[in-house]
């Protein structure tokens, strides 16, 4: 199933900048592991903000939950998921 999110992340301004860098160092590992697992396969920066567009591909809406949740930021994060299905027009299926 393909999701697309949009995550905005909103950390602390007192927030320790040795936590703030280590929560960052440990997103990117996440993030760039289910992106090499081809969960994550698309992300975009949303220019002028801390946010992006994300398409994921995964088996169910219960494991986009469980890949989301762990992602370090997470608790400073408002996500907004949208499932995609298939369009009738699109070239690519043959319709």
């Amino acid at each position: 199933m393909l999701f697309h999110v949009r995550m905005d992340v909103r950390l602390p301004r007192d927030l320790d900048p040795a936590e703030r860098a280590d929560l960052v160092a440990r997103e990117k590992d996440y993030s760039q592991q289910l992106q090499r697992e081809g969960k994550w396969p698309h992300i975009w920066r949303v220019v002028g903000e801390y946010a992006n567009y994300s398409i994921f591909d995964v088996e169910s809406g219960d494991e986009l939950h469980e890949l989301l949740s762990g992602l370090p930021l997470f608790p400073f994060m408002d996500i907004a998921v949208t499932p995609l299905a298939t369009h009738p027009s699109d070239i690519a299926t043959g319709n």
